[in-house]
């Protein structure tokens, strides 16, 4: 199996995935055309990505069967194109979740305390204990989450160890989930802005979060209160939180912005960041090396499973529901030729196969296939499928 890898990557990753009969070819500055002549020319079966755009020319130009996304986000791969080519797509969740609670704590901290400031001053030989001696301190504030994954469940136990009551809001979060992670449920993000001394955002972005912090939600948060940004931009719409910053004095740390260069090195220009009480960060969430390790670890994992069994891990593109109306059931006698016989019946009454599997028995004397199909089988296609000797029954199940 061909492993293209078009961005930076553990050389234990590397050397792990050679181990296991890969044939690896590393090359983190394989972008656009580049990568597109790459997949092209060196006919990669899978493909391993972190922050490369993978697009639909790329998707085309290869003979890719897999896409792994070497982090837990994976909105910059084009999944509509992939799905429609049935190219999977695969991604790390949570391998990361530890280090981005952490730098989400250190900008609370920084922001807090006043650090680069603080640093910055003494660096340029100012003295200014007077002024840097002010804080407020986090011990028994309010730190509101903004989704509850497996960073937001991170930042819960942090901030409990800070002293800090939590109240969080998700789409999935239960209130008996709630009780048990310690922490209140909020109805809706504004419910949290609300109660929040800190708000936090870690949610993925969707078309549902896109925006999702706009100028109702920071109109909500009480004046002076921090809001942390380590998940996407684009959750926040940015134009709202700079008239929040003037309006509401709002304090922020921002680990990802509009705007931010698609360069790991280079010139930017940031200009939220030259506001007094904004300390940005150059999106490192996820940039510790335990966590470039797990995550390499699971971009192994992912690969061997798929490599010796054809059943992908984190597949994120499969469909929920398929257009499937019907389920037909067929037991029949393990033997050669009755699954093409059944799948024969079908193709000649125009009968789409959806999704399928074949189970067999103890002893492999007796199998069930499980075929779901895109309309009823008429009582004519179930007489040709039952006229094979080895079928033993069939029954159809209404889905909807």
């Amino acid at each position: 199996m061909k492993i293209l890898i078009a961005d930076k990557f553990p050389s234990a990753g590397v050397d792990a995935l050679a181990a296991i009969g890969c044939d690896v070819t590393v090359n983190p500055d394989l972008k656009d055309e580049l990568l597109v002549s790459a997949l092209r020319d060196g006919g990669a079966d899978v493909l391993v990505v972190r922050s490369t755009k993978v697009t639909e020319p790329m998707l085309d130009a290869g003979r890719l069967r897999l896409v792994v996304r070497a982090g837990a986000g994976y909105n910059t791969i084009d999944v509509k194109a992939a799905s429609a080519r049935g190219i999977y797509v695969s991604n790390c969740p949570g391998k990361n979740s530890v280090a981005v609670a952490e730098l989400a704590f250190g900008l609370l901290l920084a922001i807090d305390r006043r650090i680069p400031d603080n640093v910055a001053d003494i660096r340029s030989g100012i003295w200014n204990k007077k002024e840097y001696g002010k804080a407020q301190g986090l011990f028994g504030r309010t730190l509101g989450l903004v989704g509850v994954g497996k960073i937001g469940q991170e930042m819960i136990g942090r901030a409990r160890a800070f002293g800090m009551p939590v109240v969080a809001w998700s789409r999935s979060l239960t209130d008996a989930q709630a009780e048990e992670l310690g922490i209140v449920r909020a109805a809706s993000p504004v419910d949290v802005a609300k109660e929040a001394d800190v708000l936090s955002l870690h949610v993925a972005l969707t078309p549902e979060t896109r925006g999702l912090v706009g100028k109702e939600v920071l109109g909500a948060m009480r004046p002076g209160a921090v809001l942390l940004n380590t998940s996407r931009a684009e959750v926040v719409d940015q134009s709202a939180l700079e008239a929040a910053i003037d309006e509401k004095g709002l304090r922020v740390g921002l680990d990802v912005f509009e705007g931010e260069p698609a360069t790991a090195t280079g010139e930017c220009s940031v200009p939220i960041a030259s506001r007094a009480g904004v300390y940005v960060t150059h999106h490192i969430g996820a940039s510790t090396d335990q966590a470039q390790a797990a995550i390499a670890d699971e971009t192994v994992r992912i690969v061997r499973v798929y490599k010796e069994t054809g059943v992908v891990p984190n597949v994120v593109n499969l469909a929920v529901r398929t257009p499937a109306t019907h389920l037909l059931t067929v037991r029949h006698r393990d033997r050669v030729g009755v699954l093409a016989h059944v799948l024969g019946a079908l193709r000649a009454a125009g009968i789409n196969v959806q999704e399928m599997e074949n189970v067999v028995f103890d002893g492999a004397e007796a199998a069930i296939a499980r075929i779901q199909v895109d309309q009823s089988p008429s009582g004519g296609v179930l007489e040709t499928v039952a006229g094979n000797e080895h079928v033993l029954a069939t029954e159809v199940i209404d889905l909807k």
